[in-house]
């Protein structure tokens, strides 16, 4: 099934399990989903098992979002307990839809307790009190993980809930991750549990092997305990400054907290001019999505450039995570949306697409571990093996079976949506926006390209002061729009912000700039404001290097 024919059968209002293969375009589905609910108005749970997971939509766990915390059983006590608080009663009252992402890491029962949960707040005897239902994940990835004393983990599809849901299987076969046809074998191959001399053999030509796309791998391991350490030290390889990079936050109660342990972006981002980086986000107007790889080629305390593997330099703006309830943003942290890229554990790298991966598996321990590892990779060509052990290529037999069933259901829902006509299609989704109370789209405002807006000012004649004046901006704002517009169009001129700093000042910054450029004509403020003393201003510096 396509994506558009997956979200067809989503704006319809059916119960959906949304699956496919690694790099399918699953997260991406939802968020499109997510986004045509929003504009509309519609109030609604936006949720995955997992931290990280919620990260990407700017959601929260389902055991937060329903209330449910760390619970595996429910008294009537807990129950009339949690219908007490109001801030739950408001957001499961108000909720219209519950979106679930990763389904394959929630525990079975926790399933029925949240539905069981959900039935007491919206008072309606009907699976999760008639919410429209999208679950998705892929249950070839990684499992549910028992903690000490639990029942043994069990998939989401043994609930009694998910039966009840009477769910449209929306099973997506394209590939947006991997192009590379003999790559995507060898992944249908361990999908399948058919792992041929053929497929064997493509994954044994990458033991060892240097990467073929002209950039250093990340290292993927199975443990987390030498990651960090890793970053650490090879940071420390490279001579230079440190820059740090400090996560700002705000928000309610220990949300800010939450958000910044499952963030990807560290609180504290350390960085070298040389260092190994990954983008954690997707912006694929900036030209960079969630796991690619560059290196530092400029880092100061006023930004940082990255040169892609694909040769673009990308100035790095900061970036939002949120978590949103009720239509507000509840909790928000801003930070810039990279990590070191020496190494990275499997976990961690869920969601990501990654240009080069050096990758040990010879301490899996799950089924399903090497799967999710190799399917992060975009080709062959990216692939460094450096182990194997048993477990690395083996997934879970019982989602084989359970998987064969999807692929078949999908293939009738398909062709249920097929056999429907446009207006059928189009009064189906009309329906259910009027059931759940949905408005008329917003409009959204065209987005500002402010730096388009700052050069107008410039061509009409206006001075740093007067153009931050008029846009209710700072002055350093002013100049890092300057630095972008000198960056794309080297020959604009710029001599007549000469005006604005006495001649004898200007001169002694022109004739010091040389020392701020270091190996590679890469240039730093930092060494000729300290030749330069207390009476020259970092703005001072930057507009002269404007003019030189």
């Amino acid at each position: 099934m396509t994506q558009k024919q997956a979200l067809e059968i989503l704006k319809m209002g059916h119960n959906a399990f949304i699956t496919g293969a690694a790099g399918s375009g699953k997260t991406h589905l939802l968020n499109e989903y997510v986004k045509y609910l929003k504009a509309r108005g519609v109030l609604m749970g936006v949720t995955a098992s997992t931290g990280v997971a919620a990260t990407h939509m700017n959601g929260m766990t389902i055991h937060a979002w329903s209330g449910l915390g760390i619970r595996d059983k429910l008294s009537k006590h807990d129950l009339d307990n949690l219908v007490k608080k109001s801030y739950l009663r408001q957001r499961l009252d108000q909720a219209k839809v519950l979106v679930i992402d990763e389904i394959s890491m929630l525990h079975h029962f926790r399933l029925d307790l949240i539905d069981k949960i959900i039935r007491a707040f919206k008072r309606v005897d009907a699976p999760f009190g008639g919410l429209q239902v999208i679950l998705c994940g892929d249950f070839f990835q990684l499992p549910p993980v028992s903690r000490g004393g639990e029942d043994p983990a069990r998939f989401a599809y043994h609930s009694p809930a998910w039966e009840n849901l009477n769910l449209k299987i929306c099973y997506l076969d394209e590939q947006h991750r991997q192009s590379d046809i003999e790559f995507i074998e060898v992944l249908n191959g361990i999908r399948d549990d058919k792992i041929s001399d053929s497929i064997f053999g493509r994954l044994k030509s990458c033991f060892g092997k240097k990467t073929e796309i002209g950039i250093e791998p990340t290292k993927i391991y199975s443990h987390n305990v030498n990651v960090d350490a890793e970053n650490e030290r090879e940071l420390a390889k490279i001579t230079g400054e440190i820059f740090e990079y400090k996560m700002s936050g705000r928000g309610r109660g220990n949300l800010t907290e939450i958000l910044k342990k499952t963030c990807l972006a560290p609180d504290i981002l350390r960085l070298k001019v040389g260092a190994r980086v990954m983008f954690v986000k997707n912006n694929f107007e900036a030209g960079y999505a969630n796991g690619t790889l560059g290196a530092v080629v400029d880092c100061d305390d006023f930004g940082i450039r990255v040169k892609t593997v694909s040769g673009k330099v990308i100035e790095v703006e900061k970036a939002n995570w949120m978590i949103e309830d009720c239509g507000e943003a509840i909790a928000r942290i801003t930070q810039y949306p990279l990590r070191l890229a020496w190494a990275i554990t499997v976990h961690k790298s869920q969601g990501m697409s990654l240009d080069a991966a050096q990758i040990d598996l010879s301490q899996s321990f799950e089924r399903g571990m090497g799967y999710v590892a190799l399917s992060r990779v975009r080709s062959l060509a990216g692939l460094s093996l450096l182990g194997l052990n048993d477990m690395a290529l083996k997934v879970n037999e019982e989602v084989m079976e359970y998987d064969k069933k999807f692929r078949a259901d999908s293939l009738n829902h398909g062709e249920e949506l097929g056999s429907l006509s446009l207006a059928e299609i189009s009064a189906a989704q009309k329906n259910f926006l009027e059931k759940i109370g949905a408005g008329q789209p917003k409009i959204k405002k065209e987005k500002v390209d402010t730096e388009k807006e700052t050069k107008k000012f410039l061509l009409a004649g206006r001075s740093i002061e007067e153009i931050a004046k008029a846009r209710g901006l700072k002055t350093g704002t002013i100049i890092s729009h300057l630095e972008k517009i000198k960056s794309r169009d080297p020959r604009f001129d710029f001599s007549f912000l000469a005006n604005g700093i006495p001649t004898a000042q200007l001169e002694k910054i022109i004739k010091a700039l040389p020392r701020g450029f270091g190996e590679g004509g890469v240039f730093r403020l930092a060494p000729v404001k300290e030749f330069l003393g207390e009476k020259f201003s970092y703005e001072e510096i930057r507009i002269a290097r404007l003019i030189y």
